[in-house]
């Protein structure tokens, strides 16, 4: 094995997984209720205390490496491991050798720096943890590719805000950011001493109420510095400042706004002021759970869920096309053998981790990292299956958590949503099996997911309600239809044309059907709809449920909105007064609704190489965007008597309609505009 000699960029090493894992373990205990830690009810993985590294090169003369790890080391050569040395400097001799190098830590993951002229740390290592397998190391050169930061150090970026007010109360400091935020405290300016409580609120509501608000700090300052920052960082628009002492006075308060240095890479205007800013508002609300991970919400949980995830997959592709946040997050989730519940205890959330694999292959097209997955793919998904029952149907045992959506639904027995993400699942472990090689195992989930959809239509499936039923439960069919299923299924592919039309007119638009009140399942509800054509109705939708958000003065998406409700019930929930999250990812679903479905571009083969775009006005009177694909980027413009297009990657087409005929035009290569008049 050698290194690329182009490449002469050396960059940090560790056990695959190990580190995601790790940053997993220190980001989810910093959730808090009120100053007391609230960790998260699924196990938490940790890292390998001990492995070993090992590189094979060949030189020409001798070589001085510097060896720099997160840990006490020691390297030797040839499997001489009575001659080991833990210097900095090692000198290596000329000729054909293997490098070993061992390393232990059990606070931190114990990775690698080495940097040499021919001999570096990079992707043609490998590492084991004693267990007899040698597997390729971990890395993430783009961000941590500098010997002077392990990867033990990494932090999120910070930058100085300043309130957009500042109003003195009766005991203390109001200060108002104007809008949701995450980040430090900050008071400048400190003159005496005193005890010091930080009030925090979403809402004016949630900061006033000093007894029941989430979240607070308490500290003693003892006058010594000027300017203190709180250490936690925290979730909040409002921040009351209160001190013990009535000598106690401050200057300011600002806060270091804390964030994910990504690229905006989409943008999106329209001729309605009130969807512009619904996607301005949604961007902005993923931004601020667009972390370490893809985190549900910033305020109360802060907590990797697979099915926030999901979606928050999707979302980035339109909108940062991040490619390290969503691999992380992957990792972080999936966790480390061997596997004795569901992802986050929720059976739908294992199945959500193989959509959202498949998902990332289709919009990315790095083959290298899902082939790193297959086998721990393998394994949840044996895992998966062994949990079904004698029909070969997932079903809630032990502890099982099926959820599907906050709703009043009876999710006992064979709920058929869930069959139907088994079956997506089962198509993705095709899919990687074919990509990694492994052909008895393509033939086998491909026969395991054609009997399942069969199975689904012929049980499920209700010709006189025109839809699936939501599930079965000791034998006994349920008469009740969702649009759980329903939706899954459209979106999937899995109804024939007569069943779509049913479908979209006796469920999907069925007022009579029950409503989904939650952003959650309004994003596959909404682009369920996008599919069969109904994007004025999606339009309206958006308009009135998000920009119902907005006219109550939201700055960020919730995590549910009731139009019904009305004060402080918006801000209850989980038998909470403030227990909603104000700033919920999966509130950000019109940036992927927007993107994919109005602006029209996805993906027509893995990673862009060749691509679809469709828009559709969907009662606007025009609009314009960009949406990231790949490597490039496309840019639409669509209005009632024309549409332009140019894309700067990939081989696309343009689908559109002409006197109601559908029409297909290639998109140049070149990046020129391509446009098409529509009368």
């Amino acid at each position: 094995m050698k290194n690329d000699l182009n490449e002469k960029k050396a960059y940090w090493i560790w056990y695959p997984g190990d580190w995601e894992v790790w940053l997993h373990e220190q980001v989810s205990i910093k959730r808090q209720w009120r100053e007391v830690m609230y960790p998260p009810y699924w196990r938490l993985d940790r890292h390998y205390s001990s492995v070993i590294y090992t590189y094979t090169y060949h030189l020409t003369q001798p070589e001085e490496i510097t060896i720099t790890a997160d840990g006490r080391f020691a390297a030797y050569l040839d499997g001489k491991d009575n001659q080991r040395s833990n210097a900095e400097k090692m000198m290596l001799p000329e000729g054909k050798h293997e490098l070993s190098i061992t390393v232990y830590n059990d606070v931190n993951p114990p990775a690698l720096h080495i940097e040499g002229e021919h001999v570096y740390t990079n992707n043609t290592w490998q590492v084991s943890c004693y267990d007899k397998k040698w597997s390729p190391v971990g890395s993430w050169k783009e961000q941590l590719d500098a010997s002077s930061l392990a990867p033990s150090q990494y932090k999120l970026a910070t930058e100085e805000h300043q309130p957009a007010s500042i109003e003195k109360t009766e005991d203390g400091w109001m200060a108002d950011f104007g809008k949701e935020t995450v980040g430090y405290l900050k008071v400048n300016g400190i003159d005496g001493k005193s005890r010091l409580t930080v009030y925090y609120g979403e809402s004016m509501e949630e900061v006033e109420d000093r007894e029941n608000c989430v979240l607070l700090d308490n500290v003693f300052l003892d006058g010594e510095s000027e300017d203190y920052t709180f250490p936690a960082s925290r979730a909040f628009r409002y921040a009351q400042v209160v001190p013990e002492s009535e000598d106690f006075q401050i200057d300011s308060i600002s806060m270091l706004y804390e964030y994910l240095p990504v690229e905006y890479r989409s943008n999106f205007q329209s001729s309605n002021d009130l969807l512009n800013d619904i996607w301005k508002t949604s961007v902005y609300t993923f931004h601020l759970n667009t972390r370490e991970f893809f985190f549900d919400g910033m305020k109360r949980d802060r907590w990797v869920w697979s099915g926030d995830a999901h979606q928050s997959f999707l979302m980035n592709y339109y909108s940062f096309f991040d490619h390290d946040v969503v691999k992380r997050t992957l990792i972080a989730l999936r966790g480390k053998e061997p596997i004795v519940t569901h992802i986050n205890t929720i059976l739908d959330y294992s199945l959500y981790w193989f959509t959202g694999i498949y998902d990332y292959y289709l919009y990315t097209g790095d083959v290298e990292f899902v082939k790193s997955q297959y086998n721990s793919m393998v394994s949840l998904m044996d895992f998966c299956l062994g949990r079904r029952n004698a029909e070969d149907m997932m079903e809630g045992i032990e502890e099982d958590w099926v959820f599907v959506d906050w709703a009043d639904i009876d999710n006992k027995g064979e709920v058929s949503t869930i069959q139907i993400l088994l079956c997506r699942s089962l198509e993705t472990m095709a899919l990687v099996a074919e990509l990694v090689g492994d052909k008895d195992s393509v033939q086998n989930y491909h026969d395991q997911a054609s009997e399942l959809k069969e199975k689904i239509m012929s049980i499920f499936w209700n010709e006189n309600k025109g839809g699936l039923v939501h599930s079965r439960y000791n034998g006994v069919l349920s008469d009740e239809i969702t649009k759980y299923p329903n939706m899954f299924a459209l979106l999937f592919g899995y109804f024939n044309d007569q069943q779509i039309d049913k479908v979209k007119n006796n469920v999907m638009l069925n007022s009579e059907v029950q409503a989904i009140k939650t952003p959650y399942m309004r994003f596959f509800e909404l682009a369920a709809l996008c599919e069969v054509g109904e994007h004025q109705f999606v339009l309206d939708e958006m308009l009135s449920y998000w920009g119902g958000m907005l006219a109550l003065g939201a700055t960020s998406f919730w995590e549910e909105y009731d139009p019904n409700q009305s004060g402080r019930q918006h801000l209850e929930m989980y038998n909470m007064p403030y227990g909603k999250s104000l700033c919920h990812a999966w509130g950000a679903s019109p940036i992927y609704l927007i993107g994919k479905y109005f602006l029209g571009v996805t993906p027509a083969s893995p990673g862009y190489e060749n691509f679809v775009i469709e828009p559709q006005l969907g009662g606007l009177d025009w609009f314009e965007g960009t949406v990231p694909i790949g490597i490039g980027d496309a840019e639409v413009y669509m209005d009632k008597e024309k549409i332009r297009v140019k894309a700067s990657h990939g081989e696309g087409v343009l689908r559109y309609k002409l006197n109601e005929e559908p029409h297909e035009t290639p998109i140049p290569t070149d990046g020129s505009w391509l446009e098409i008049p529509l009368i």
